[in-house]
């Protein structure tokens, strides 16, 4: 969510918060400006939507999705100053920051890199140790978070493919998104009544699924977010904020 810059107006963003339990907002870094950041936190606020901070690397032109090499000191700085500006914004308006998931390239190198994670974990818990840490099912980024103690949430994704080691396919990749509403709505009903998801190469894997992920910049997002939130509710299954 805030993804956009400058006169921008709510649009699809405030649509897709009547679907979601919990957003994800850019801290600028990757996307969003003050302006953008302060009407997204507004919205949520208004419409009881759980804020969670989405700090990246520092890359604007690649939208956060180009790997980067960085020290862990850095991206301990970096996380730290994006996720502190956004819950300073939050309470500002009388709301109050959730939960931390970190975006891109930044999130995936982090899902399996020890040291990054671990930094990234630590600028959450400098900030405040209540935060739950939004991770990848089954990598270091929730294994890191939960070793320092922080709470956390193995994440799964209703517009990703998965391969046979539990990595999401990379982007670069033709078969990286998914785009029919109905292999969205089967895959997340799996993933959660299952604790599975299917490989594109076939095999299944085990998972915690304690939250979904859908990217808001998807060109099915809103019908995504609808169809996904009818298919849980038609299945039983509890929707609520972590």
């Amino acid at each position: 969510m805030g993804e956009s810059f400058g006169a921008w107006t709510m649009g699809r963003d405030a649509e897709l918060m009547d679907y979601v339990s919990s957003v994800n907002i850019a801290c600028g870094f990757h996307a969003g400006d003050a302006s953008v950041i302060r009407k997204t936190i507004e919205t949520a606020i208004v419409k009881n939507v759980a804020v969670g901070a989405h700090p990246s690397f520092p890359d604007l032109q690649g939208f956060g999705r180009r790997e980067m090499k960085m020290p862990a000191t850095e991206v301990f700085d970096i996380v730290l100053y994006q996720v502190a500006a956004l819950k300073g914004m939050c309470e500002a308006f009388g709301g109050k920051l959730r939960h931390v998931k970190p975006h891109g390239a930044l999130y995936n190198q982090a899902a399996r890199d020890k040291n990054l994670a671990e930094a990234i974990a630590k600028a959450v818990k400098a900030i405040d140790e209540n935060l739950v840490f939004y991770g990848l099912a089954n990598s270091f980024l929730v294994s890191e978070a939960e070793r320092i103690g922080l709470k956390t949430a193995s994440e799964v994704f209703a517009d990703r493919t998965y391969q046979a080691d539990g990595t999401l396919t990379t982007r670069s990749q033709s078969n990286a998104l998914i785009e029919s509403v109905k292999k969205s709505c089967e895959q997340v009903l799996e993933m959660i009544t299952a604790q599975t998801v299917t490989a594109v190469t076939g095999e299944r894997v085990t998972l915690r699924a304690d939250t979904v992920c859908i990217h808001g910049d998807g060109a099915n997002a809103l019908e995504f977010a609808r169809e996904v939130k009818r298919s849980l509710e038609e299945n039983g299954i509890l929707i609520h904020t972590i």
